[in-house]
């Protein structure tokens, strides 16, 4: 009996010994859960808020290829046929970009290849043009998104 007695109050004392281990597993098994989808949250945000910065750009480019083509058609000495060509390579550029494969690595790639046709074509032009996104209220200082 009484090594009964014993054995029982060991469990008794096993338990409460155990007490901060249990609860530092418990802890960490709720604190992952809770980690993991607030990342996935933040990393939602984070996606969506690039995506449109970088589709806004794009859009800008989009908006000056159209606007200097249109130019072209009405008058094909507008610009010079170094100024032509380069536009020409700004929108194939541009139909190359992976819209629907974002994680593209030649993504990057394209959009730095873009900026700097962009450059080249505005200074060519001796125009002071530059994508700075899109504007910002006054009364707004940030967001957050």
């Amino acid at each position: 009996m009484s090594s009964q007695t014993v054995n029982s109050s060991e469990d008794i004392f096993d338990s409460s010994l155990n007490l901060e281990d249990i609860h530092y597993k418990e802890g960490y098994s709720v604190g992952y859960t809770d980690g993991l989808n607030s990342g996935k949250d933040e990393g939602k945000q984070v996606g969506l808020k690039k995506g449109f910065e970088v589709g806004e750009e794009l859009g800008f480019y989009k908006g000056c290829i159209d606007v200097w083509n249109a130019a072209i058609l009405v008058d094909p000495t507008c610009f010079s046929s170094r100024v032509q060509k380069s536009i020409k390579q700004m929108d194939e550029l541009l139909n190359k970009y992976p819209f629907s494969d974002p994680e593209n690595e030649s993504a990057t790639d394209i959009i730095d290849s873009l900026r700097l046709k962009f450059r080249a074509i505005c200074a060519t032009l001796n125009f002071k043009l530059e994508y700075d996104g899109y504007p910002k209220p006054s009364g707004i200082n940030n967001s957050g998104f």
